[in-house]
């Protein structure tokens, strides 16, 4: 439910924009600006938030993360009159939103064992999707200012259920939090050069890269594409939340089959390894498809595919942190976010570059997201470990 509210307070911008664009007569510069300002807190928090939750316990750390995006995105229509002000509040939404998931990531290392650990990864991404999904149905029905306050408020009422429910198991001396399977070697004093030293350690990392590679492109142009090469209208545009939904589903439903592939005595590796190389492959396959069709319910048909099936990398390398380095998951999945918020920042430019110099043709664009997947996976199967690495 933290990813549900954390990935449904990231689209709420993005669709308020417009109206508060007319009303405070910003300029695109200006836009763009508070667009971007949650990227630079969010980049700028990922190892932050991992190593907080191993020195300070994954419960205090996700509690002040989850306080501090809920807050600042309850304060955008009272900041809203200074755009200086709303993009400190974008820089605060950023920062407490990239110590969000490396704090999961350690909390799921410590609580969840290895036979249902698939599954929990793949709830995890599915509620993330349904939160951007809810975000994108609701928010367009409601004035400006609720949009902000309605999921501000969702992330505090969700603190007070965390705070009664959630129970940390700490040891006798409080400093370490307790592991529900400990690994084989506690190793807790690693040089920082350690993580990135690793071959499976970039497999996971460089498999990150490519899954959001393709995923920011379908993300941030979907409608953009939809609209102007295949002709679809406003009421044609709520189609781009099918692929969200199909995200989901399939997230939900590839957890519970990769677990139930352990429990009939598959190797993790393997199960690994097969996650993601459906997670990778068949993406980059179906964007294919899409960019080469002409046929607007098609087109929707393979994108939604082509994201439907990236959310098998919920149950592949984004489950391997925990058993590649249990003691340092948040870390080093704070280490692989960072570097996979890249494509986010660069598919927006590098995009419309592409089609401006292809004369308005899409094709370049889907062919290199096609190619990082591939590339991506192929790194993954060869270098990939599920045995401890740190």
């Amino acid at each position: 439910m933290a990813n549900f509210i954390n990935s449904a307070d990231r689209v709420i911008m993005p669709i308020a924009i417009v109206p508060m664009a007319d009303e405070f007569k910003w300029d695109l510069h200006g836009q763009g600006w508070v667009l971007s300002s949650f990227a630079v807190g969010y980049m700028s928090s990922q190892v932050i938030g991992g190593s907080a939750a191993k020195r300070y316990g994954g419960k205090r750390v996700l509690t002040i993360a989850v306080l501090l995006w809920s807050l600042s995105t309850i304060v955008v229509p009272l900041w809203a009159h200074s755009i200086h002000a709303l993009i400190f509040s974008r820089v605060l939404l950023g920062l407490g939103e990239g110590v969000g998931l490396p704090t999961i990531f350690h909390i799921f290392s410590h609580a969840i064992p290895g036979e249902e650990r698939s599954r929990a990864f793949g709830y995890l991404v599915a509620f993330g999707s349904i939160g951007q999904t809810v975000a994108a149905v609701l928010c367009p029905h409601l004035p400006w200012q609720w949009m902000f306050y309605v999921f501000g408020i969702g992330g505090l009422l969700w603190l007070l259920v965390w705070l009664m429910m959630y129970t940390e198991k700490r040891s006798t001396l409080d400093l370490e939090e307790e592991f529900v399977e400990p690994p084989k070697v506690n190793n807790t004093n690693v040089r920082w050069t350690e993580f990135v030293c690793h071959w499976p350690l970039w497999s996971v990392y460089l498999a990150h890269f490519s899954m959001n590679w393709s995923n920011y492109i379908i993300m941030q142009w979907l409608p953009t594409y939809l609209t102007r090469s295949l002709g679809a209208s406003n009421s044609h545009i709520m189609f781009t939340a099918v692929p969200y939904i199909m995200n989901s589903l399939v997230g939900v439903a590839a957890g519970h089959f990769a677990d139930s592939l352990i429990a009939h005595k598959w190797t993790v590796l393997s199960v690994r390894r097969l996650m993601t190389s459906v997670g990778l492959l068949g993406p980059g396959l179906f964007i294919l498809f899409f960019s080469a069709v002409n046929n607007l319910p098609l087109a929707v048909f393979f994108v939604s595919l082509s994201l439907g099936l990236s959310a098998c990398n919920s149950s592949g390398h984004l489950s391997n942190h925990p058993e590649v380095a249990p003691n340092h998951a948040g870390i080093t999945f704070a280490i692989s976010n960072t570097l996979a918020t890249i494509p986010g920042i660069m598919c927006g430019p590098l995009t419309a570059e592409l089609v401006t110099q292809s004369h308005g043709r899409w094709f370049p664009v889907f062919v290199i997201a096609a190619g990082v997947n591939f590339v991506g996976a192929v790194i993954y199967l060869s270098q990939s470990a599920a045995s401890q690495v740190l």
